[in-house]
C-alpha cells in the first residue's frame, strides 16, 4: 500500500463515520429513537454500496469499500443497540435489530453485487 493511499483511505475513513453520524441523526429526527432504525439504515445502505463498489469499480474497492464505507458502517453499535433493546424488555424489537439487519444486510449486499455487475 503506498503512503497516498493510505492517507485517502484514512480520509475516507474518517468521512464515512462523520455521514454515518449524519445518517443516524437525521433517521433519529424523523422516526424516533425507540428503536434504531438510523443504524439499520446505515448498515443496509452501506451492504448495498459496498456490493456495488466491489463489482462495478473493482479499482476503488479499498479506497471506497474499507475506506469510507467501513467508517460508514457499524456492526459494533447494531449489537450495542440489540443488546440495549433486550435489557430493556425490547425482545422482539432486540431480535429484529439483530437477525432483520443480518439478513436485510445480506440481502441487500447481494442486490449490490447483482447491480454492480449489471453496470
Amino acid at each position: 500500500m503506498t503512503p497516498l493511499l493510505f492517507v485517502g483511505a484514512a480520509l475516507a475513513g474518517g468521512l464515512g463515520a462523520v455521514l454515518r453520524y449524519l445518517v443516524d441523526l437525521g433517521v433519529a429526527r424523523f422516526a424516533g429513537r425507540r428503536f434504531p432504525w438510523g443504524i439499520l439504515v446505515v448498515n443496509l445502505s452501506g451492504s448495498f454500496a459496498l456490493g456495488l463498489v466491489t463489482t462495478a469499480l473493482p479499482a476503488e474497492a479499498f479506497l471506497l469499500g474499507a475506506g469510507l464505507l467501513g467508517g460508514y458502517t457499524t456492526f459494533s453499535t447494531a449489537m450495542l443497540d440489540a443488546v440495549a433493546l433486550w435489557r430493556d424488555g425490547e425482545r422482539a424489537a432486540s431480535a429484529f435489530d439483530a437477525v432483520g439487519m443480518l439478513l436485510l444486510g445480506l440481502l441487500a449486499a447481494g442486490l449490490g453485487l447483482a447491480l454492480g455487475s449489471a453496470l
